[in-house]
C-alpha cells in the first residue's frame, strides 16, 4: 500500500507540474499581461466599476472603435460589430470560419456531436436531415398545435390565477416571467422534440431534474468560454474539482434521462425503429430515428435541438414584456444570444481591414450590433417601427446587421417557428391580462450563459384586463 500511495502521489504531482507548466507557456504565447488598455481593463475586471455586463462593455468599447471591431488579447478573441465583417464570416468566406476544435471542445460534453457543435460532414448531415423535417407541413401543424395547448391548457389558467389573487388580497400577487416561459417553452420543446411531457408548468411548478441539469450543464459550459486559457478548466476536469465536478454531474443526468427516452421510445417498435404509437410520431425523435441508428449519435442531435428551442424562446420572451409599449423592439437590443463565436483556419483580413491570424477566435455581436448608431442611427436605442417599414410595407434589415437568427449557412432552420410561437404567447397574454415589471427602470443584469439569463429572473405583476 506505501509504494502505490507513493506511485499515486508522484503521479498526481507530476500532472500538477506538466499543467502549470503548459499553462505558463499558453501564457507566454498569447501574452495576457498585455498592457493595452482592453486587456488591463479585463484581467482586473475594471469594467465593473462602470458596467453592469461584460456585453455592455464590449459595446461600448465597439461603438468607440472607428472599424467596430475590437482584439481582447488575453482571449486571443477578435470581436466585431461590423455587418460587413459578419456576412464574410458567416457568408462571403464560410468554410474559413467553422466552429473549431476549441469550441467544440467547450460544449462538447453536453452537445457532443449534436449541429451546433459540428462542422463539416457531421453539420451537413444533420443540416439536411433537420431541413427536410422542420420544412414539413406535418410537423409545422403538429409543433403549433403543442404551443396553442400550451398556452390554453397552463399558461393562460396559470395567469388567471395569479391576476385572480391579486385581485382578492391585498397586495398584488408577483410573478417570476423568466422563470414561467422557461418553464413553459422547456414543456414545448421536450414535446416536440421528444414525445415527452416534462409538466413543470403545471399548477404546483415542479422542480424537473432535467430541466435542473440542463440549465447547471448550460451555465458550466458558458464558464469554460470565459476563461482566459482552456487548460484552467481542462485541469479541473482532470482531477473532477470544483465546476467542472458539476458540469460532470449533471451532463450525466441530461444523457441519462435522454437515452432512456430514446430507449423506451426503440423498445416500442424495434423492427422500424419508430414509435408505434401515431400520435406521437411527429417529434423529432421519432422522425430522426429513421435515418440514425447510433443512441448515442441521436441522443446529442436531440439535446441540442432542446437547448436551441428551450433557451432561445424563453429569454426572447423574458426581454419583450418590459418593454413591449414605450421603449424598444425587444430582439435588437436583448437577443437570446448575445454573440456567436468561430475559428480561423487560415491567416485573414476582414473587410474592416482587420488582420484575422490562423487559430484566432472571432466573434460577432449581436447585442452590440442593435446599439450601434453607425448601424440604426442616433435614435438606435429609441422604438421606432418605421424603421422597418417602406413603401407602406415591413422590410426585414439585412441579416448581417441583423443575425439574431445567424444567417449564410448556418441561418437558423427554426426561425419561422420560434417566431410564431413567441407571437402566439406575447398575443394571447398582451389581450387577456395587464402585465406590468415590478422594476421596469433597472438595468438587466445577465447571468453567465449559453442564452440570455437575467439574474433575479424578472418579477411581475398581473391583473386581468378589464
Amino acid at each position: 500500500m506505501d509504494l502505490q500511495s507513493s506511485l499515486c502521489f508522484i503521479f498526481f504531482t507530476f500532472t500538477a507540474i506538466f499543467s502549470l507548466f503548459s499553462l505558463s507557456l499558453f501564457i507566454i504565447r498569447f501574452n495576457p499581461c498585455c498592457s493595452c488598455e482592453i486587456c488591463t481593463a479585463f484581467i482586473t475586471r475594471a469594467w465593473t466599476s462602470e458596467f453592469v455586463n461584460l456585453s455592455d462593455w464590449y459595446t461600448h468599447l465597439l461603438r468607440n472603435s472607428a472599424t467596430g471591431t475590437i482584439h481582447v488579447h488575453v482571449l486571443n478573441n477578435i470581436i466585431t460589430a461590423n455587418p460587413d465583417n459578419v456576412e464574410y464570416m458567416i457568408k462571403t468566406n464560410f468554410d474559413n470560419f467553422p466552429k473549431g476544435k476549441a469550441f467544440s471542445d467547450i460544449l462538447g460534453d453536453l452537445l457532443g456531436r449534436g449541429i451546433f457543435n459540428v462542422d463539416g460532414n457531421h453539420w451537413r448531415f444533420q443540416r439536411k436531415l433537420a431541413s427536410l423535417e422542420l420544412g414539413s407541413l406535418a410537423i409545422r401543424s403538429h409543433a403549433l398545435k403543442i404551443v396553442s395547448d400550451e398556452i390554453e391548457s397552463r399558461l393562460i389558467p396559470l395567469f388567471s390565477t395569479v391576476a385572480e389573487k391579486g385581485e382578492n388580497d391585498e397586495n398584488d400577487a408577483v410573478l417570476d416571467l423568466q422563470d414561467v416561459f422557461r418553464r413553459f417553452s422547456f414543456d414545448s420543446i421536450c414535446k416536440f422534440s421528444f414525445g415527452s411531457d416534462p409538466g413543470s408548468l403545471t399548477p404546483s411548478l415542479p422542480v424537473s431534474e432535467l430541466e435542473s441539469a440542463f440549465d447547471l450543464s448550460s451555465k458550466r459550459c458558458a464558464e469554460r468560454g470565459m476563461t482566459p486559457s482552456p487548460l484552467v478548466w481542462k485541469f479541473k476536469r482532470l482531477f473532477n474539482i470544483g465546476s467542472e465536478k458539476e458540469l460532470k454531474s449533471s451532463v450525466n443526468v441530461v444523457k441519462k434521462m435522454a437515452g432512456k427516452i430514446i430507449k423506451e421510445r426503440r423498445e416500442m417498435d424495434p423492427k422500424s425503429s419508430k414509435c408505434s404509437d401515431p400520435g406521437q410520431t411527429n417529434d423529432l425523435l421519432s422522425r430522426f430515428m429513421g435515418s440514425i441508428s447510433d443512441d448515442d449519435y441521436l441522443r446529442d442531435i436531440v439535446i441540442s435541438f432542446l437547448l436551441a428551442g428551450r433557451d432561445t424562446v424563453a429569454s426572447a420572451l423574458t426581454s419583450f414584456f418590459p418593454y413591449y409599449f414605450p421603449k424598444t423592439r425587444s430582439m435588437r437590443l436583448y437577443p437570446p444570444v448575445q454573440f456567436d463565436s468561430k475559428f480561423t483556419k487560415q491567416d485573414d483580413v476582414f473587410p474592416d481591414g482587420t488582420f484575422v491570424k490562423r487559430g484566432s477566435r472571432v466573434t460577432y455581436h449581436p447585442y452590440a450590433m442593435g446599439r450601434m448608431e453607425r448601424i440604426w442611427g442616433p435614435d438606435s436605442l429609441e422604438f421606432k417601427p418605421e424603421r422597418w417599414i417602406r413603401d407602406g410595407e415591413f422590410r426585414q434589415e439585412s441579416v448581417f446587421k441583423y443575425p439574431v437568427y445567424q444567417g449564410g449557412v448556418r441561418v437558423c432552420l427554426g426561425r419561422e417557428m420560434s417566431l410564431v410561437e413567441m407571437k402566439s404567447v406575447a398575443l394571447c397574454l398582451v389581450r387577456r391580462f395587464d402585465v406590468k415589471v415590478v422594476n421596469p427602470n433597472r438595468w438587466l443584469r445577465f447571468l453567465p450563459g449559453l442564452t440570455a439569463t437575467v439574474s433575479g429572473g424578472l418579477p411581475a405583476v398581473v391583473r386581468l384586463r378589464k
